[in-house]
């Protein structure tokens, strides 16, 4: 999807924060497809290596709150878009986000940076910033830091943005798809202005090339001022539902109804309780002013019951380009696979299973691609289930992250309770657990064939333990082993003998 920009005279050399996440990950095709030289500031590269743009941006390795690697990726930039927040870092994300956007400004205006164009939260009008909560107030305190400081800044506003594989889409959708009766949070009353992904990307991509002297934040929404009950039977309209019961009920708080959401969704309570917040206070657009610079053509901004109909259109075609769970997650592992057992302490069990199969190489590489999400585990799926939903009751993000691609796997992607670490096409692929765990652990799967010809499946689950608790961990489910991952080895390469053939 790429949508023309009037207000745009000529390229830029851009910096993109946050590619790795939702929003940054589909800004940086259509600001290529603008004419714009893009360059991407990551803290792993490597999770950028597979999207289908990498080729033509380059990637940078570094972090908004290390001076000296800001001051390296902003060499000749013209435009620099500040795509991030420290939300999943914990308690104390509002003083990385403050931290994180001051060293920002500070390095973007000393390397001559013409422009910060920076993606906040829509704020409720009338409401003291101190009774806001602390994610739409960190947004908000960001905003006002890029608009204080030497560079000229635009702040876009939005609330809840609706395109596939969003957070608060999948929330919506979710919600809405598994229960025909609901009882809810006194928040599904509140009047809120969503706003389409496209049109988000369109006023990003325009802030490139707005005037020098705009330096001012805008509030950016769709035409439909909407509570989120009416959205939830917009979207059963749309999908073909039969109709919603839906009863608000007052004792729900949005700590309460986090779980409530974490339960029911994919979406975890970490990342669910942020939006529940934002929804106890009316965010209403209070002006449209982007319009005198980034003029609405017709139909734009898209209504809300078409930016669903994309969506889901999306879903089926399965063209969901980027999802919420591109971003890692809070209190996820990070830490690559070791490739010396000396790093892990001496301790790093493994688990080890090699069959011969009796398919081709490729055939096998289809079923392992394709593991996980809708297709499974292959092995014990009650077993799975259980483990998903106890990760899940101890904050975890569970089984039903699923997949982005029924087909098609990349570094970086979420698989359910995994993330894949690495893929190497035909060849191997290694997912990193971020499920609850005292230590770290890995899962590989390889395809490789012996000296006969003959292809060979090799699979290795890894376990570094963290403390006493680790190794208890361990040798609590060591006898479970050869029914999980043996029967997921025994089914997996009987699956690829059923494969059809195909070049």
């Amino acid at each position: 999807m790429s949508d023309s920009n009037d207000s745009s005279p000529g390229p830029r050399h851009v910096l993109v924060t946050g590619a790795t996440g939702y929003i940054g990950g589909r800004l940086v095709p259509e600001l290529l497809a603008a004419g714009h030289r893009v360059r991407c500031l990551a803290r792993s590269p490597e999770k950028l290596r597979d999207h289908p743009w990498a080729g033509q941006a380059q990637v940078v390795r570094g972090d908004v709150t290390d001076a000296r690697s800001l001051a390296e990726a902003f060499e000749g930039i013209e435009v620099a878009y500040y795509l991030v927040h420290a939300l999943n870092t914990g308690s104390g994300f509002e003083d990385t986000d403050r931290r994180a956007a001051r060293t920002f400004a500070e390095q973007a205006e000393a390397a001559g940076v013409r422009r910060i164009v920076y993606l906040g939260g829509l704020t409720p009008a009338g409401v003291d910033e101190r009774e806001l909560s602390a994610h739409l107030r960190s947004r908000a305190e960001v905003g006002r830091i890029f608009l204080d400081s030497q560079v000229p800044s635009v702040v876009l506003r939005a609330a809840v943005i609706i395109g596939s594989g969003s957070a608060s889409f999948e929330m919506l959708r979710y919600l809405t798809e598994r229960l025909p009766v609901m009882v809810t949070p006194s928040w599904v009353r509140t009047r809120i202005q969503p706003i389409a992904v496209r049109d988000v990307l369109r006023y990003l991509v325009a802030g490139a090339g707005l005037p020098a002297e705009v330096n001012r934040g805008f509030d950016i929404g769709g035409p439909d001022v909407m509570t989120y009950r009416d959205m939830m039977r917009a979207y059963a309209r749309v999908a073909g539902l039969p109709h919603r019961l839906i009863v608000p009920v007052p004792l729900l708080t949005p700590g309460l109804s986090s779980h409530w959401v974490g339960l029911i969704t994919p979406v975890p309570r970490q990342i669910a309780r942020p939006l529940a917040e934002s929804l106890r206070h009316e965010v209403v657009c209070q002006e449209h002013d982007i319009a005198a610079y980034v003029p609405d053509g017709p139909g734009r901004p898209l209504p809300f019951a078409q930016a669903l109909r994309l969506a889901l259109q999306r879903i089926q075609d399965a063209q969901v380009t980027t999802r919420w769970s591109s971003a890692s997650v809070p209190g996820a592992p990070s830490d690559p696979l070791p490739t010396d057992p000396d790093w892990a302490g001496g301790s790093l069990y493994t688990d080890r299973r090699t069959l011969v199969v009796d398919a081709s190489a490729p055939a096998l590489w289809r079923v392992i691609e394709g593991i996980g999400g809708d297709n499974g585990w292959y092995s014990f799926p009650l077993a799975w289930a259980v483990r998903g939903w106890l990760d899940r009751l101890a904050g975890g993000v569970g089984l039903r992250r699923g997949r982005r691609d029924a087909h098609r796997l990349r570094v970086g992607d979420s698989l359910d309770f995994w993330r894949v670490e690495e893929i190497e096409a035909g060849r191997l692929l290694r997912l990193r657990a971020e499920m609850r765990l005292p230590g770290l652990a890995w899962l590989e799967m390889r395809v490789e064939q012996d000296e006969s010809g003959r292809t060979r499946y090799r699979q290795r689950a890894l376990f570094h333990p963290r403390g006493l608790a680790g190794h208890a961990y361990w040798w609590a489910v060591a006898p479970f082993h050869a029914v999980v991952f043996g029967g997921m080895a025994r089914n997996i390469t009987e699956a690829a003998g059923r494969e059809p053939e195909s070049p």
